[in-house]
């Protein structure tokens, strides 16, 4: 599987209410319209622009702070598949691979990938290619690559609960 997309970079220390933020966590309940408000304090042009297919890349301690789960659905609602960075906070990685978003942490890449440019990021070779060259990242479990194959962890089981319902 491969991702190409353009670039949307960001420092580090971007926590879930500067993703998602807090004061739309119960007033804005749709998928659709909680990727309206990503990123919004942060990049108030993201939303607006952001292209199915565009890749974020961001800093150490992406996600950090409290285990919104829209922080990852209004990403995904945008079109973003792949997020890239020097670290992701525990909860939010789990986050990510629950709702169908690719976390892959590798620091020199973040290094050297430019905001605004296209990339490349190859899954079964685990390597990112930019401008700057090729970079690896470990290689996803059998597991994970299924669950993100399948959109996310709620859609795979989803699809596991009608089969076996013979639906």
């Amino acid at each position: 599987m491969i991702y190409t997309g353009r670039v949307w970079k960001y420092g580090d220390n971007v926590n879930t209410d500067v993703i998602f933020p807090g004061k739309y966590t119960y007033t804005v309940t749709e998928p659709a319209l909680m990727a309206r408000h990503a990123l919004e304090d942060l990049d108030p042009r993201f939303a607006a622009n952001v292209q199915r297919g565009d890749i974020i890349v961001g800093g150490s301690n992406w996600g950090c702070g409290s285990s919104r789960e829209q922080a990852v659905t209004c990403l995904v609602e945008a079109g973003v598949r792949v997020l890239i960075a020097k670290s992701i906070a525990r909860i939010y990685f789990r986050n990510a691979v629950n709702g169908g978003l690719l976390p892959i942490v590798s620091a020199q890449a973040v290094e050297a990938i430019q905001d605004g440019e296209v990339i490349s990021v190859d899954v079964d070779a685990h390597e990112i290619h930019c401008a700057a060259g090729t970079f690896s990242f470990p290689p996803l479990s059998p597991s994970l690559k299924a669950i993100l194959a399948a959109g996310g962890l709620i859609p795979m089981l989803r699809a596991k609960l009608a089969a076996e319902r013979g639906e």
